[in-house]
């Protein structure tokens, strides 16, 4: 009996007992994952999926981390240039061995589904801080000026202001010539300073 998964963007047909590289996974050494994505189960009752096998897996223990093979990438440009650039890379991988094919019942294996490094984790740890984003736009927006009613100020040189902690006419307008020479983040033009006194009161 043998399987086709798909992992990683890639395609393998695979048996039990088989060694397998392939794409990094979200896994350590000893653990046991399961692949849901099977494209085709083989054997004396052939089934092929559209496009995967609903309820088949492929479960597999993961051996080691491994990385691939160096790959040299050399860049030479000619005429005018002449420069060249050589940069290796080495490719992380997982190695598992396949342990068992499953025609059914995937769902209630209770395995960990398994899942390239990174792809479900960063996307948990993004959603709390989009959420924390939002709540606190409605909470800057309420306490802060438009400072592109300054002279030479556009969205771009808002925001910059914005980043260094200056939201308001008042902030801008308390300024002194140390408080800008301290500023990195974006130059503070004097005329911005003289406007802002005016903006601030009103």
């Amino acid at each position: 009996m043998f399987a086709v998964l798909k992992t990683g963007g890639k395609q393998y047909k695979v048996q039990a007992g088989d060694m397998l590289r392939v794409e990094k996974l979200a896994a350590d050494a000893g653990e046991t994952v399961q692949f849901n994505d099977v494209l085709m189960i083989g054997g004396d009752a052939p089934v092929v999926g559209a496009p995967f096998v609903s309820g088949a897996a492929v479960q597999a223990e993961v051996v080691e981390q491994i990385k691939g093979d160096k790959v040299i990438k050399f860049v030479k440009r000619r005429r005018k240039h002449s420069s060249k650039r050589t940069v290796g890379h080495r490719q992380k991988l997982t190695l598992v061995k396949i342990t068992e094919i499953l025609s059914s019942g995937a769902d209630a294996s209770g395995v960990k589904v398994a899942t390239g490094k990174g792809d479900a984790a960063p996307a948990a740890k993004a959603a709390p801080k989009a959420k924390a984003a939002k709540a606190a736009a409605p909470a800057a927006a309420a306490g802060s000026d438009d400072l592109t009613q300054l002279t030479g100020v556009g969205p771009a040189a808002a925001k910059k202001l914005e980043a260094a902690g200056l939201t308001t006419f008042a902030q801008i307008a308390a300024l002194s010539e140390a408080d800008i020479a301290g500023i990195d983040a974006v130059k503070i033009k004097p005329e911005w300073v003289e406007q802002a006194k005016e903006l601030a009161q009103g």
